[in-house]
């Protein structure tokens, strides 16, 4: 109870800050003045908020830090940034991107411009459009086989082709083009750990312990697109299956008690959702539950918690190991222990460090 006390306090206290303080000029102390101009809504604001996180060192190395929300950037926002970093909705037009490089442009001139992608899909659909017009192209997860981008799939998504031609969906061919020289421009910076209900408990690294009485938990929703459904689908299945497993299942329920479901779980199926990393994945991190999830081996992340049996297990995409995986488990209590704690140390070492800064470095560096 204290530590989520605490933790809405400081949500509280954040989101002040970021509809005031942070919204502030530039005081000019800096060498390096570093503007991120954020979509309002709490999935692209995990990118956005270890940057506040991580303030005082970046002030340490005379980097300030200001945002705006990107909708209404304009001139009585803060100006004359050296970096800009911002985001954009996921079906911006060309010529809506264009018209924001300009005012971007106007009012910091000669800034570095740095593109946040915060989509789920692995996909890069703003390459084209984004190549010419940014510095760096930031991801919060890429295919590890970059040789994969460039290649026409049946429909949006690794996914959607995958699991259309599974469950003999029609797809529309769909290939996003990788401008020369892209590829130079894309950087890798991490995903959910980041979020400010997450960020600050993992830098903490109070593990959770205690008893766990749920076996599973597997709180699988089933609507939106055919594909995804499917998918869905299959996985609520391959649960319902499961004998003499107690099993968590169901929707609709708030997010605090999920969390709660989470820490009482010993485990914590997390499957695909339109993209392959997903919030749960690091819930369960946090939550003490071990992560099982379709293979991930195909997808880079930054810190990575998608080391086979090491900080996650995996289970094929057809699920046909499913059951076995997880009675197995259950059976294996020590084993169960280590890969959570295993998951659960590699994201404290990463948020309890300035892994975050040095990462993200290249963002202000290197401006030649």
């Amino acid at each position: 109870m204290i530590t989520r006390v605490r933790n809405r306090l400081a949500a509280m206290r954040h989101e002040r800050l970021r509809r005031g303080a942070y919204r502030r000029p530039f005081a000019g102390w800096g060498d390096e003045r570093l503007l991120l101009l954020g979509v309002d809504h709490r999935i692209p604001q995990s990118q956005i908020y270890p940057f506040h996180y991580y303030e005082p060192t970046l002030r340490a190395r005379g980097i300030e830090v200001r945002e705006a929300p990107v909708e209404t950037y304009g001139p009585a926002a803060p100006s004359g940034a050296t970096t800009v970093c911002f985001q954009t909705q996921f079906d911006i037009s060309e010529a809506e991107f264009e018209a924001l490089i300009a005012r971007i442009r106007a009012l910091n001139p000669g800034a570095r411009l740095v593109y946040l992608d915060w989509f789920a899909p692995t996909d890069l659909r703003l390459a084209k459009i984004a190549n010419s017009r940014v510095d760096l192209y930031v991801s919060k997860h890429l295919l590890r086989d970059r040789s994969a981008y460039g290649v026409p799939t049946d429909g949006d998504t690794t996914l959607m082709d995958y699991y259309g031609r599974v469950f003999g969906l029609t797809h529309s061919q769909q290939c996003f083009d990788i401008p020369d020289g892209f590829m130079e421009k894309l950087h890798l910076g991490p995903s959910f750990v980041t979020a400010p209900f997450m960020l600050p408990v993992f830098a903490r690294g109070q593990r959770l312990t205690g008893a766990r009485p749920l076996d599973l938990h597997a709180r699988i929703a089933i609507g939106g697109s055919p594909w995804y459904a499917a998918m869905r689908g299959q996985c609520a299945d391959a649960v319902a299956a499961l004998d003499q497993v107690t099993a968590v299942t169901g929707t609709g329920i708030r997010h605090d008690l999920f969390l709660r479901e989470l820490r009482r779980s010993k485990l914590c199926f997390s499957p695909f959702g339109y993209g392959e990393v997903c919030w749960r994945d690091f819930e369960a991190v946090m939550c003490g539950s071990v992560l099982i999830k379709q293979d991930m081996s195909h997808v880079e992340t930054d810190p990575d918690i998608f080391v086979p049996h090491e900080t996650y297990v995996p289970v094929r995409w057809d699920l046909s190991d499913f059951g076995d995986t997880v009675n197995r488990l259950l059976n294996d209590p020590t084993q169960c222990e280590r890969i959570a704690r295993h998951a659960f140390e590699r994201l404290h070492d990463y948020a309890s460090s300035e892994r975050f800064v040095s990462q993200m470095a290249p963002l202000w560096e290197d401006r030649g």
